[in-house]
């Protein structure tokens, strides 16, 4: 018989998942808690380099995290730019600096971009 001698668990776990509340998949779902495309949409550009070794890549931030949303617009700018991407989170990624073509693309669409 073994008796419990010390925990730092507090019993938090999300009533939704069971998962413990500092680890909660609730926030983490990909089909779930899809946000509305708001009639005007700002997006906003920024190059990164940092832990790509080197490479550059063109990151559009600040969109609704919606995936059907995210997964057109990430293949626009591809097929756009002549390149390859991907989406994280709420973000697209685009290979290389390519921000002049993404502002382009994007102002043709009617949105508002920042960066």
């Amino acid at each position: 018989m073994s008796r419990l001698v010390y925990s730092t668990d507090k019993n938090l776990t999300c009533p939704k998942c069971g998962w413990p509340a500092g680890n909660c998949q609730c926030s983490k779902t990909r089909g779930g808690g899809e946000q509305p495309v708001p009639p005007r949409v700002v997006a906003k550009l920024r190059l990164e380099k940092a832990g790509r070794g080197g490479k550059s890549v063109t990151v559009v931030y600040d969109l609704p995290r919606n995936a059907a949303f995210l997964k057109e617009l990430c293949g626009e700018l591809k097929r756009a730019c002549g390149t390859g991407g991907a989406v994280r989170d709420d973000t697209v990624e685009i290979q290389g600096d390519l921000r002049d073509r993404v502002r382009e693309v994007l102002a043709r669409k009617g949105y508002a971009i920042k960066g």
